[in-house]
């Protein structure tokens, strides 16, 4: 975020504590929501202008998109809050600009551990060792940015979105007060949140429903591909055409040139193409639409590779992701596990983060599985919050003042 930006998301009447800005005019059952936005163009104004309320404010614009977004960030903001508070009264000599760049660097590594360690070993399966080895150090040759291809094919992710939100009271239970909403009118609607039960059904909905699988023959819902922001569009844009577009318009090259990079087989026909994609009705689909493999969008290709052994991806996307999050880790000279970062006290406090214990200290949900990331169904391998262990902060008791924003060595 920009400067502005990050000002703007402080809480800067009471600087000196360290915290995040929070909602001044609406609390979830006195838990706080993120503070609201005051930009002039609003898309949840639009949706329903009836409602008042504006979009949430956050670092990403897209906060308030689908209120699956909107709830995680409001539980990092949370977090964040908990934990500057947790360290104030363990360092009342603290100046609130090292309780808030001390909290910011214990969640930038939280985060780092959950993606790195729980969640990319179940997206990468197999090819994980190969494509994402485990850290070793840190190099200032390794170009840590977001490669262009990847910004694109990360997109991913819109595979697994089911075609509904679902909201789930106390017991993971549903309830005629908060029925299935169909993902389209979900768009941009803060009132949603704000005005049926706040975050915590979102986040057991989210727990206990299965994120959609990957077909071939269904790699889109419909309301991504038919009614993407309906609300305040005259027509429902495409998803898959928007991605693909997206693509062309940065001149990415096509399917097989990254196949090529990977070092995988560049399929030359139909044929070759029905043995990669083990699928001979789709090869024959996209031979139609595209003339040769050499011509298919990357984004498409991609995706349509079936997943590989005990991961949510194909061949080349594991490849790609792999590489991007490699870079993105070993050329981070700020990245966790990098001596000096953090003490070793400290390092082994951040390797027992979880998900699961973010959502149990900043909700009011009691039960939760151990790891959130695989399918659970209530109530098998759920636990009371009381079994998830807690982040341990005593290894930053007393230290210096001003010593966590020294640089790492180089």
């Amino acid at each position: 975020s920009t400067n502005d930006l990050a000002r703007m998301l402080r809480n800067n009447t009471a600087r000196q504590l360290g915290l995040m800005a929070v909602n001044t005019r609406f609390t979830d059952g006195g838990l706080p929501y993120l503070p609201f936005s005051t930009m002039k163009e609003d898309f949840c104004l639009l949706t329903n202008e009836s409602s008042g309320l504006p979009c949430f404010l956050a670092g990403d614009s897209r906060v308030s998109e689908q209120p699956g977004l909107t709830a995680f960030h409001t539980i990092f903001v949370r977090e964040h809050n908990r934990i500057a508070n947790n360290l104030r009264r363990m360092n009342p000599n603290w100046t609130g600009e090292v309780l808030f760049q001390e909290t910011r660097k214990i969640i930038g590594a939280i985060e780092q551990k959950i993606n790195y360690k729980d969640y990319l070993p179940l997206l990468l399966g197999s090819t994980m060792p190969r494509v994402l080895p485990r850290y070793t150090s840190y190099s200032d040759s390794v170009n840590p940015g977001a490669s262009n291809v990847f910004s694109l094919i990360f997109r991913m992710g819109h595979t697994m979105i089911q075609p509904f939100i679902y909201r789930l009271v106390d017991g993971y239970r549903t309830s005629a007060s908060l029925p299935p909403v169909p993902l389209h009118r979900t768009f941009f609607n803060t009132w949603r949140v704000v005005r049926e039960g706040g975050v915590d059904p979102l986040l057991r909905g989210l727990i206990a429903n299965q994120a959609k699988l990957n077909r071939q023959d269904q790699i889109l819902v419909d309301e991504l591909r038919e009614h993407l922001f309906e609300l305040f569009k005259r027509l429902g844009l495409d998803l898959g055409a928007i991605n693909m577009q997206r693509g062309r318009d940065h001149g990415l090259p096509g399917y097989n040139a990254y196949r090529r990079l990977c070092g995988l087989s560049q399929p030359r026909n139909e044929s070759d193409l029905a043995t990669v994609l083990r699928n001979k009705q789709l090869a024959q689909k996209l031979i139609s639409l595209y003339g040769t493999p050499e011509n298919i969008d990357i984004w498409l290709g991609a995706v349509a590779e079936p997943l590989i052994t005990n991961g949510r991806v194909g061949e080349l996307l594991a490849c790609l992701i792999g590489n991007q999050f490699r870079r993105t880790r070993d050329g981070d000279r700020f990245y966790y596990e990098r001596p000096g970062v953090f003490t070793p006290a400290q390092l082994r406090s951040i390797e027992k983060a979880t998900l699961a214990r973010i959502v149990c200290d900043n909700t009011r949900i009691t039960e939760v599985p151990r790891d959130v990331f695989k399918a659970n169904g209530y109530p098998d391998n759920f636990v009371r919050c009381s079994s998830i262990p807690a982040l341990d902060l005593s290894p930053w008791r007393r230290r210096k003042s001003g010593a966590e924003l020294e640089d790492p060595p180089v």
